[in-house]
């Protein structure tokens, strides 16, 4: 297929690579030119400008929040210039909000463009294997037509729907689990190392035995290590995705007590300057901090 790609942070880059190495072309656009350049050096085509890039049978973005996302498309009028003839669907792989997905759905209907949300499960390292896990919704249609490509990244698409802002719904309940596993490894570390029990022994054990799999494993093995960087996924976007599951809980009338004690514990993770450090570290280690340890 004729694929744009806007968008190339580590996951970004990770994803194009995999649809290169597909055999797709690849158009790429990024803010900072010097990650398109080290993709056109593996083949695809650097475009100069979004609008490049915002055309062909599909266009794929993963931008890190709802601004920058609305800068690129919507303010600077790349969308309004677009239309159904020039590029037939947009999938949007960021964690956005609620809200914004249900703005954008509408947008691209007013222009013939079908608009497809499919924020993905994974860490960069997945996302270079094709081991993601994607959670999609949007028109039927559309989604059968880009599932090759799904395929090509992901290990299993999880659909939702045709509401594409039911996969942004699912992506924030996903990502508010995973920070409250943290926050739980990170009270029990606090707690057994008050009884001077090394805090990787216990985590250890939770993840082997009651607590198998990647989130225990391995977030309970960069707790205990205290890996801050280099970052997988950083406090801030960490933060960001609470804030949206709050945002989101709200307009629903859902009580969240526990992400809202997550939110205040990562923004003070912030004002201490850790923003740029790895999430789960940077959460998991507030509880010792609180502890005295």
């Amino acid at each position: 297929m004729n694929i744009g790609f806007i968008g190339l942070g580590n996951m970004g880059s990770a994803i194009a690579g995999r649809l290169l190495k597909a055999n797709h072309t690849v158009r790429v656009w990024n803010r900072s030119p010097a990650n398109a350049q080290k993709l056109a050096a593996q083949g695809a085509q650097a475009a100069e400008t979004p609008d490049e890039a915002f055309k062909g049978d599909a266009v794929f973005s993963m931008l890190g929040d709802d601004d920058a996302l609305r800068a690129v498309l919507l303010d600077s009028g790349v969308l309004g210039r677009a239309s159904g003839g020039a590029l037939r669907v947009h999938i949007n792989m960021a964690t956005i909000s609620v809200a914004f997905a249900d703005e954008l759905a509408a947008r691209h209907a007013e222009r013939g463009i079908a608009y497809i949300s499919a924020p993905v499960l994974g860490r960069p390292d997945a996302a270079a294997a094709g081991k993601l896990n994607i959670v999609a919704a949007g028109p039927a249609s559309a989604l059968e037509t880009v599932q090759p490509l799904l395929d090509v990244v992901g290990q299993k698409t999880w659909r939702f729907g045709e509401i594409a802002s039911r996969a942004n719904v699912v992506k924030l309940t996903m990502n508010f689990m995973l920070a409250a596993a943290i926050e739980s490894m990170g009270e029990a570390a606090a707690l057994a190392t008050g009884y001077e029990i090394k805090a990787g022994d216990i985590l250890e054990l939770a993840s082997q035995t009651l607590f198998p799999g990647p989130v225990y494993q391995g977030y309970g093995r960069l707790i205990a290590a205290s890996a801050y960087e280099p970052a997988g996924f950083k406090a801030r976007l960490g933060l960001k995705d609470v804030r949206l599951a709050l945002a989101a809980a709200e307009a629903a009338t859902t009580p969240m007590p526990l992400a809202s004690q997550i939110r205040d514990t990562m923004l003070e993770a912030l004002a201490r300057g850790e923003g740029e450090k790895e999430f789960g570290v940077v959460l998991g280690r507030a509880a010792m901090r609180r502890a005295g340890r």
